[in-house]
């Protein structure tokens, strides 16, 4: 008997779990981003191709049906960018949004350059420049070695 797959291998919405929704929204629209949806509880905002949600991380950890142990929950989200000058500008955007730098842009032993900030919830941001994948105009990254 043959098994269909049915679950594509894509990523439709991330959503983070925050102490304070008008903090984050504010740290967010520090960063430039817009809300698609901004409803009394929850915040949603187009990233390309996906959806980031913020929620309150109390009725995100009741309705994944999980104990929120309060601490890293195992997750870097990135941004990949296209030079190690825009990783530099993101970081210093993030800090002055009201995030914190974890790791300023340094070189990477893969021949990248990335930094790590996070943002007031804790989510852990990687920004990376990776000069073996390829970002297309509209901003999707491509695994491919034609950049």
């Amino acid at each position: 008997m043959l098994y269909r797959r049915v679950m594509e291998q894509r990523v439709s919405l991330v959503t983070l779990g925050v102490a304070d929704l008008d903090r984050a929204r504010a740290f967010y629209s520090g960063l430039g981003w817009t809300p698609t949806q901004d409803l009394d509880e929850v915040v949603f905002y187009q990233a390309g191709g996906m959806v980031v949600a913020l929620w309150d991380r109390a009725a995100l950890a009741a309705d994944t049906v999980v104990t929120d142990s309060g601490g890293w929950g195992g997750i870097t989200l990135a941004h990949n960018v296209r030079s190690p000058a825009e990783v530099d500008a993101v970081l210093t955007e993030a800090e002055r949004a009201g995030g914190q730098v974890r790791r300023w842009g340094a070189a990477t032993e893969w021949g990248g350059w990335s930094g790590i900030f996070t943002d007031p919830d804790g989510h852990a941001w990687e920004v990376a420049h990776n000069p073996f994948w390829r970002i297309t105009d509209d901003g999707a990254t491509l695994l491919d070695t034609q950049a």
